[in-house]
């Protein structure tokens, strides 16, 4: 139903926490695969990888087209892109398991999502959409949040941009409308 695209660089330590977090995901079915899309790490990112069970692919050079190769590879009908060390919170899969029932059943719904920052409460407040806005307007890095969408979109919009700014261009592709918070939050690990 869902696969995981994982963006590494010499992520060994920051990789160990978000597959951690990925696992009751993988149990329980939601998570069907993870593809850790590499820039050619020296560290030990591949081994963190192969134990875990995930695909490695090394995919030199900018974000955008590793993130685009490696989702291409893929299959489910839904794809959440994430940077090693993002960590979703407790409460994760069932906010993306609503989304994902609730955008199929909802021609107007929007079929893409991010994770609200860890320090936000239950509903958005007026920072946490203010950043989302800026980060589709061209300012402010949102990718310590992950991308969540389905694939007809990402297809649609013709995936990744190259580019240093990958992760904002996409959601500027996206644009606000087709965008939401997800019900759950996640944190950047150092």
């Amino acid at each position: 139903m869902l696969s995981v695209v994982v963006a590494t660089h010499e992520s060994e330590r920051t990789l160990v926490p978000t597959l951690s977090a990925l696992v009751p995901g993988a149990m329980s079915g939601l998570v069907t695969e993870v593809v850790v899309a590499d820039a050619g790490s020296k560290d030990a990112t591949a081994e963190v990888a192969d134990i875990a069970g995930c695909r490695f692919m090394i995919v030199e050079g900018a974000i955008g087209p590793r993130l685009k190769e490696a989702a291409l590879t893929t299959r489910t009908p839904w794809l959440m892109f994430m940077r090693a060390g993002l960590v979703p919170e407790p409460g994760w899969m069932a906010a993306a398991e609503s989304f994902m029932q609730m955008a199929a059943y909802s021609e107007t719904s929007p079929r893409a999502a991010v994770f609200r920052t860890a320090n936000d409460q239950a509903s958005p407040g007026l920072k946490e959409l203010f950043a989302v806005l800026c980060a589709m307007l061209g300012g402010g890095d949102r990718s310590g949040q992950g991308l969540l969408i389905s694939r007809s979109l990402y297809d649609a919009i013709g995936g990744h941009p190259a580019g240093g700014d990958a992760e904002a261009a996409i959601l500027r592709k996206i644009g606000r409308r087709r965008t939401a918070l997800l019900g759950a939050s996640a944190r950047m690990v150092a």
